[in-house]
């Protein structure tokens, strides 16, 4: 090949690459390249836990259910003793 046709390719490819940065820019491509990184850190306001509603005055609270007679009892427990629950 001669030395005029690989001056005209490699300008040709420098222009293509200058058209492909402008583009770049102009699509906002380099508006905010610290942005991402750091808005995986904030938490969202519409993925909150939902509140605990408190008990009503006057109720008692609920009970926690009566152990299984017919049940196994859980590892490591004694034989006629039921396992603590939390």
């Amino acid at each position: 090949m001669n030395l005029l046709g690989l001056i005209g390719i490699s300008l040709a490819l420098g222009v293509l690459a200058w058209l492909a940065f402008l583009w770049s820019v102009r699509s906002g491509q380099y508006d905010d390249p610290e942005g991402p990184k750091y808005r995986m850190l904030d938490d969202d306001e519409d993925q909150a836990p939902p509140a605990r509603v408190a008990p009503r005055a006057g109720t008692a609270p609920a009970a926690a259910p009566a152990p299984d007679p017919g049940a196994e009892p859980a590892r490591g427990t004694p034989q006629g003793q039921t396992p603590d629950r939390p």
